[in-house]
């Protein structure tokens, strides 16, 4: 009798859920621009950031094309948005940040 020896052990223990999946997914796509990946960015190596005090000038891109990709990362709930006065200030939702990253670090 032979003895089969597995090449390797699960990656996973279970799959990810099909909700879980699509969500993530969402989340990824929103991330696959280059110009909301290093606002996120910015964005959690600061902590908070005001829109157009702190995150025009280093990205070297309009105001606009700032507040529109914020807009995408906030109605995907990536960051959330505080105004005070004529400022907005944007902050990572780290609940999400984690799921994202522990999504990857399983792998």
């Amino acid at each position: 009798m032979q003895t089969v020896v597995e090449c390797c052990a699960p990656l996973l223990d279970e799959p990810l859920a099909a909700d879980e999946a699509a969500q993530l997914a969402q989340w990824y796509g929103v991330l696959a621009d280059p110009t909301r990946l290093r606002l996120l960015s910015l964005i959690s190596g600061a902590g908070e950031a005001c829109a157009a005090c702190d995150l025009v000038d280093p990205l070297g891109v309009s105001q606009p094309t700032v507040s529109h990709h914020l807009k995408v990362l906030r109605e995907a709930g990536l960051v959330e948005s505080e105004k005070r006065g004529r400022w907005v200030y944007y902050r990572p939702v780290p609940e999400r940040l984690g799921i994202l990253s522990r999504a990857i670090s399983a792998v």
